[in-house]
Order: structure tokens, then C-alpha cells, then sequence
């Protein structure tokens, strides 16, 4: 095998990780395989096995009105599951492979699991730009539903290693690809006609899908949960955490970012891109330290800096 599979079976003895051809045997024969994006790391299952899928939701702990995105190798595959129009299309062509979720009307005869879209008539779709992945789905020829492979509503895995801490047997296949080069989820936008919604902020800015649209986008005002990401209290560590903190309490493990150096810093040139990437990371080693609780320092909400400010506000929120 080549470069990044050979990564992957070096590191087989220390996470129970597979191969690209033994993560397929165990998706085809109805089983989990963690995986990795360049977004976060994934649970993955065969979109179109109810009882793959039942396994994503009973592992994570998931609720199951929470849909689920669904990972597919391109534009042709995608547009078997849901319906595109113009504007779909053109965020497509311009946005895939990548860190974007188009939430879409489903086809007529789409063939996913009803337990995938939670029993909505929409279907969340994303086409992602992470080599291994990529070369999972096209090895396998599945449709994977894979949603963040850790503990329902905890922090997101970054790596394989958090993967393992969060799951344990749960996720019994790893495909370790290294640290995920976004470290945040997708953004994740609604198409209605010709006008756009986003549900969930990430990589994608709101900037770069105005251009794109050639408008901005619309007020999403639904209070129903379309997509992952919706819920209040998600993301989130087993510590209480502080947000717009530029100072810490003597028991709290400090998240820095720019001049706010704190215990850990997300970022000491203040490039959102480079927090974006770390905030996870940082999250993990926040609720590992022997501090009781969590400080945050002031993050701009602007461009990235809106999606890692969600985030936050969800980690921060009461479970």
C-alpha cells in the first residue's frame, strides 16, 4: 500500500486501527470504522444499513432526531441522494471536495436508512477532501453516514487518539490519518430555491458563500433541528466553561488566543484558521488537566472566528 495506508497499519498496534481494505470488509459486513476528515474524525456506517446506522446512534449515545451527514466520493454520487438546483450545483462545483454539508431535498428513490435523516424529507450531504477518506469511499463504493466519532454532545475528535479515549470498544476501527487539518465541523448550509441558509458555521466562511451566491445569505429563524450542530449543549467538556475570559481563576485551565497567552494558546497571532484547527485539541487537554474548570479568552467573531464562537457558546451551555 501506499503512503498514507502504510501510516495507517504502522500505527495498528496502538489504536486496534485498520487497514483502507479491512475498514471496508467491516462497513460492507454492517460494522463501524472511525475515520478521518479534514474536518474531524468520523463514525462511519453504511448509510443505506438501518441496523449500521441503529449501531452509530446506540455507540455515540446520539438522540435520534439528530440527522446525520452523509460522506459520498462526488457530485454524481451525491446528486443520487438529494436534489440539486442551480444554486446547489454551484456551491458544489465551487466547495467540493471540502468542509461544506449541503442540507437538500431527498431524491425520490434515495436509498438511505430512514433513521439517517431522522424522518426528515431533507438529506445532509457532504463530499470530503481528507485522502484517506476519500479513498475509503470510492474503495468501498458505500454511502457513509458518519457523524463525530465520540461520545454524543462531548468534545470532537481531532485525532485518532481522542477517538479512542471517548469510544473505547465502541469504536473498534480506527483509520488514522493524523490530525485533522480543519479541526472544526463542516459548515453546514440549507438550500430553499434560490435562497441559502446556514444551520451550522465552520470552515466555510459566510463571506465565501455570499460570493458564490451572489447574495447574502437568508435569517435562519427554523427551531427545527435540520442538521447536526443544532443542539444547545454540544461540543462540550465535562468541566464548566467560561468564555470571553482574559484572565483565569486559580482553578481553571486557561484556552488562550493573540496576546492572552493562557495555559494553552489557540493561536499567539491571533490567525483564526490556525485556532480553528487546535480548539478541539485544546478542549481535550482542558478537560484532561487537574483543573475543576475551563476559561476561554475573547475570540473575534468574524469569518472562522463565528463558527469557533458557536462552538464554544454550545461547550459552554448547560447539559
Amino acid at each position: 500500500m501506499s503512503g498514507s495506508n502504510d501510516h495507517i497499519g504502522d500505527k495498528a498496534h496502538r489504536y486496534g486501527t485498520a487497514t483502507i481494505g479491512d475498514a471496508v470488509a467491516r462497513l460492507r459486513g454492517g460494522g463501524l470504522v472511525a475515520v478521518p476528515t479534514e474536518t474531524v474524525y468520523g463514525l462511519a456506517a453504511d448509510s443505506t444499513n438501518a441496523a449500521a446506522v441503529a449501531e452509530i446512534y446506540r455507540a455515540k449515545g446520539r438522540p435520534d432526531f439528530n440527522p446525520l451527514i452523509v460522506h459520498v466520493p462526488d457530485l454524481s454520487a451525491a446528486r443520487k441522494l438529494g436534489q440539486f438546483n442551480e444554486l446547489a450545483m454551484r456551491f458544489a462545483e465551487f466547495l467540493w471536495p471540502g468542509p461544506l454539508t449541503l442540507v437538500l431535498p431527498k431524491t425520490e428513490n434515495c436509498p438511505v436508512a430512514p433513521a439517517v435523516t431522522a424522518g426528515l424529507d431533507s438529506i445532509a450531504l457532504r463530499v470530503p477532501a481528507h485522502p484517506v477518506m476519500r479513498e475509503l469511499l470510492h474503495a468501498s463504493g458505500l454511502y457513509l453516514a458518519a457523524p463525530s466519532a465520540n461520545r454524543s454532545g462531548g468534545i470532537s475528535p481531532t485525532t485518532a487518539d481522542h477517538v479512542a479515549r471517548s469510544l473505547g470498544p465502541a469504536a473498534p476501527l480506527i483509520l488514522d490519518g493524523g490530525p485533522c487539518e480543519q479541526g472544526i465541523e463542516s459548515t453546514i448550509v440549507a438550500i430553499n430555491g434560490t435562497d441559502f441558509r446556514i444551520l451550522r458555521p465552520g470552515p466555510v466562511t459566510a463571506a465565501a458563500l455570499d460570493r458564490i451566491a451572489g447574495k447574502p445569505a437568508a435569517t435562519n429563524n427554523s427551531q427545527t433541528i435540520e442538521a447536526p450542530g443544532q443542539m444547545p449543549s454540544h461540543y462540550a467538556p465535562n468541566k464548566p466553561v467560561r468564555l470571553n475570559a482574559p484572565s483565569a481563576q486559580p482553578d481553571e485551565y486557561h484556552i488562550g488566543f493573540g496576546p492572552v497567552a493562557g495555559d494553552m494558546n489557540l493561536s499567539a497571532s491571533a490567525d483564526l484558521a490556525e485556532a480553528a484547527s487546535l480548539l478541539f485539541a485544546a478542549l481535550h487537554h482542558a478537560e484532561a488537566s487537574k483543573k475543576k474548570k475551563i476559561a476561554v479568552a475573547p475570540i473575534v467573531d468574524e469569518g472562522i472566528g463565528l463558527a469557533l464562537n458557536d462552538r464554544l457558546r454550545r461547550a459552554a451551555s448547560p447539559k
